[in-house]
């Protein structure tokens, strides 16, 4: 039986996080290309729930501002003074109203989490017929975790905190993860029963578990089968465990995709990343954001790029690209810099030291060596000398230049912009082309060569360079 839609989502992300040490809010410290927070709702969004609902409290500008971005789709609802995690279920509440169906309820620092997981807790909960439903798992060591005490039919018996179980209930593995589904209108009526007559005095949600059993009705547990994924996150040390394990996951889950990867630990792949089948992956590489590679592209070694598309059978090494679009068969670095606006058509070619932005370089073109081509449009199978420079600002404004097909521009040449350079033009080397060159010219922009014979002599006497000089004039006589 598939899970229904469940009635709402609410996601708890009020917490300070102290032990982050950071300023910036627990749930939106990063890993793989989202925020701990993000991943969470990106797992809540598989359950397709009527409503999805954060709670937010410490740092809830931080927090609001990000969903804002990130989570247009999320709403908000403000837990103003942290009284537990029951007060901040009862906070959401009062911002959805009544809930009719399931209510699941999940941690803003568990961005492990599957939302598979999820949709089988969810499943569980409406199969069993229950009120409440747990999440729990079976930790190696689950010294300090709440214990789940299970009835003879399956059902939860109890939820014993460590420091109270007996010997018995401390060999029990399997833990509390402080997730749940709820029936939804037996939730709201619990919430307004749960008492502060504890250490701490917060309203914990544990207690609507128990009152849901005190008033005859079923609490059940689904055992989680990973126990990894149920971990949260607290410090710093575990945020980087945990974006090891996930990036784990991530990679292979593109391994079995079909992608090579040659060495999964020297790569790191966001979960936004996409690629196709024999798509090929160099150590020392870094995917981010939406970035996408075609049917046998080959990334690496020793690459960043983010929200890049690269084509089929393109190859890009040692290489940073931003925001870039390589087409088809097109050849990138080593040692390039592809910068927002560039696009390579097929088989096109951007090479060692090149650094472009804002270009459209036509297919079979080649900017091999040496070049800065910024705000720049090149058409078909021409070919950009090396040692180039697009000159497009001013020192106000930023201008564009156009260099035509099947141009053959030399080595050391400055393009001024605006300045179009027309089909099957050539330029010469070290020239400055600051006037339009018509189709099939040739441009030469360069003042005459003039040599000033014994100069070295005269200026520099006494240096190597002098005594060299005349050694070869006077060999030259000879």
């Amino acid at each position: 039986m598939s899970a229904s839609r469940p009635a709402a989502v609410i996601v708890l992300a009020a917490g300070e996080g102290t032990r982050m040490k950071s300023r910036t809010s627990k749930v939106l410290h990063e890993l793989c290309g989202r925020s701990m927070l993000g991943h969470v709702l990106a797992a809540a969004r598989e359950l397709e729930p009527g409503r999805l609902v954060v709670v937010v409290g410490h740092r809830r500008e931080q927090v609001a501002e990000h969903l804002a971005e990130h989570a247009p789709d999320a709403e908000t609802a403000v837990q103003e003074v942290r009284s537990g995690t029951g007060h901040a279920v009862r906070m959401a509440l009062e911002q959805t109203g009544a809930l009719e169906g399931t209510v699941v309820v999940t941690n803003g620092d568990h961005p492990l989490l599957r939302g598979e997981t999820l949709a089988a807790l969810v499943r569980s909960h409406e199969d069993e017929g229950n009120a409440a439903t747990i999440l729990t798992t079976e930790f190696p060591d689950p010294t300090g975790y709440g214990r789940i005490v299970r009835a003879a039919d399956g059902s939860v018996a109890a939820i014993v905190e460590h420091k109270d179980a007996s010997e018995a209930e401390r060999a029990i593995n399997e833990i509390n993860v402080g997730m749940y589904a709820f029936d939804g209108s037996l939730l709201e009526a619990a919430l307004k029963r749960v008492t502060t007559d504890n250490a701490k005095g917060e309203e914990y949600l544990t207690d609507v578990v128990e009152i849901m059993r005190a008033d005859g009705h079923r609490a059940g547990a689904h055992l989680a089968a990973d126990w990894v994924e149920t971990q949260g996150v607290n410090d710093k040390v575990q945020l980087a465990q945990a974006r090891r394990q996930l990036n784990d996951r991530i990679l292979e889950a593109h391994m079995r995709a079909g992608v090579t990867i040659v060495d999964p630990a020297t790569t790191w792949i966001d979960a936004g990343v996409t690629a196709e089948p024999d798509a090929e992956i160099l150590p020392g590489t870094q995917l981010h954001g939406e970035t996408h590679l075609g049917e046998g592209a080959r990334v690496g070694p020793n690459c960043t790029l983010t929200d890049t598309r690269v084509g089929a059978g393109a190859t890009v090494a040692n290489a940073v690209c931003v925001s870039a679009e390589i087409g088809p068969e097109a050849s990138v670095g080593p040692y390039a810099y592809l910068r927002p606006g560039t696009r390579l058509g097929r088989g096109a070619k951007a090479g060692t030291y090149v650094e472009t932005k804002n270009a459209d370089i036509g297919e079979g073109s080649k900017v091999p060596h040496l070049t800065y081509v910024g705000d720049a449009e090149i058409g078909e199978h021409s070919n950009i000398g090396a040692g180039s420079v697009f000159v497009n600002y001013d020192g106000v404004d930023k201008h564009r230049s156009v260099i035509g097909s099947h141009v053959r521009t030399g080595s050391d040449n400055m393009f001024v912009a605006p300045v179009t350079v027309g089909d099957g033009a050539y330029t010469a080397a070290g020239s400055v082309i600051v006037q339009d060159v018509p189709p099939g010219a040739m441009a030469v922009a360069r003042a005459p060569q003039r040599n000033v014979e014994g100069w070295v002599e005269r200026r520099r006497a006494g240096t190597p360079s002098a005594e060299a000089a005349r050694r070869a004039t006077e060999d030259a006589g000879e």
